[in-house]
């Protein structure tokens, strides 16, 4: 995929390409008001600087991941487990889930020489999330029992740290989807190097569910959406340290 220079009639037409693009879709189910206008700027950033495949791969992640959200939502929902708003995201969201992701194309745009070793992770970064995404709304809706990760005792269904069978094999297909996606929009090339992305995502679904059951309910600012954001940030980092050492 080419990397797109800073020049300042790429970065125009792409902040008037996805403002359109968020006025004509602002009324989709996916994303609050403010959710919209920050992925509109999520959007420009990405399309600016890694171009249009990269663009579809994160709208990818947006619809895959709300369709999952609902899956069985008014159960979750009287169980007082389901996400809130419907299922839409807000800025937090957005960001939580993409800031990683966004912040490695845009190096990318100055350290051209290093691009594939940048979408190796931003694509790890996605994967990730989306495995999280997967095993999280399946395993609350489908898991018969659900065990914290740390001490795999039994726990009820959302508790933070929480994972189940059902949940891990969701998580599992989550990555590899993701994975064919960045593979099939030209983000990543090889097999080996999927297999990299795929099996960074998944691993990062599981450090993601010890942090929460660690930390996340002890330490006040330690939000979920912060968590999300380090997880993809361990996903990249696992991904460039195996793409650099094994392809």
């Amino acid at each position: 995929m080419g990397n797109l220079s800073f020049v300042g009639g790429t970065w125009v037409n792409a902040f008037l390409i996805n403002f359109l693009l968020i006025f004509l879709g602002q009324r989709l189910p996916f994303l609050t008001k403010k959710g919209w206008i920050h992925a509109g700027v999520l959007g420009t950033l990405l399309l600016g600087s890694i171009g249009w495949n990269g663009w579809i791969s994160v709208c990818v992640y947006l619809l895959l991941g709300t369709l999952v959200t609902k899956i069985g939502y008014k159960n979750k929902a009287s169980r007082g487990i389901a996400e809130a708003r419907g299922g839409k995201r807000g800025p937090e969201n957005v960001w939580g889930s993409a800031a990683t992701g966004c912040s490695l194309a845009l190096l990318s745009c100055f350290w051209p020489n290093f691009l594939n070793l940048f979408m190796v992770g931003f694509a790890s970064s996605f994967s990730a999330k989306l495995s999280d995404t997967f095993s999280s709304e399946i395993g609350k809706r489908f898991g018969k029992r659900t065990f914290l990760i740390t001490t795999l005792k039994p726990v009820s269904p959302g508790t933070e740290g929480a994972i189940s069978i059902e949940g891990s094999i969701a998580g599992l297909l989550g990555s590899f989807i993701m994975t064919v996606f960045m593979l099939n929009l030209s983000i990543i090339s090889g097999l080996s190097v999927a297999f990299i992305v795929f099996l960074s995502g998944y691993l990062a679904t599981f450090l993601e569910s010890y942090i929460g059951a660690m930390v996340q309910n002890k330490i006040n600012w330690m939000t979920n959406e912060l968590v999300n954001s380090i997880q993809t940030s361990i996903a990249a980092i696992i991904s460039i340290f195996l793409y650099l050492n094994f392809v």
